[in-house]
């Protein structure tokens, strides 16, 4: 067998793996009906902050490209979970989005996130609750 195709055999076998182990961690880490609610309630909010943060030169350059992937990755019709899953369908994008969020915070500050937060204070209120961030 020629090189590449167990090159590409071995890509796919790691991608499949991975695809499984995301699910498996969606399952342990299912959120609750009342927090998938609040989290599509703020979506709105939350792709205006996230294509402001990306924008944003200030921050550094290594946020922005996470943030760039991260709508990328919104914007893309397929999802890493089906939608068809109950609750994990939708759940898997909340998650990801949470993920991301936390990282920007750790490396940019509660205060970059704030200061580009396009809602209100009680949205903001929510998201630090929704990602378990600390004011």
């Amino acid at each position: 067998m020629a090189w590449w195709w167990q090159t590409l055999i071995g890509v796919g076998v790691g991608l499949l793996l991975g695809w499984l182990a995301l699910v498996v961690a969606l399952l342990v880490a299912k959120p609750g009906t009342a927090q998938i609610k609040e989290a599509l309630r703020l979506l709105p909010d939350v792709l205006r902050l996230l294509r402001r943060l990306a924008a944003d030169p200030t921050l550094p350059r290594g946020v922005r490209v996470r943030l760039g992937l991260l709508l990328a990755y919104l914007a893309f019709p397929f999802d890493l979970v089906p939608d068809f899953i109950p609750v994990l369908g939708y759940a898997d994008d909340a998650i990801i989005v949470i993920v991301v969020l936390r990282s920007v915070v750790r490396h940019a500050g509660l205060a970059a996130v704030r200061e580009k937060w396009p809602g209100t204070e009680d949205g903001f209120a929510a998201l630090i609750r929704l990602t378990g961030l600390t004011r």
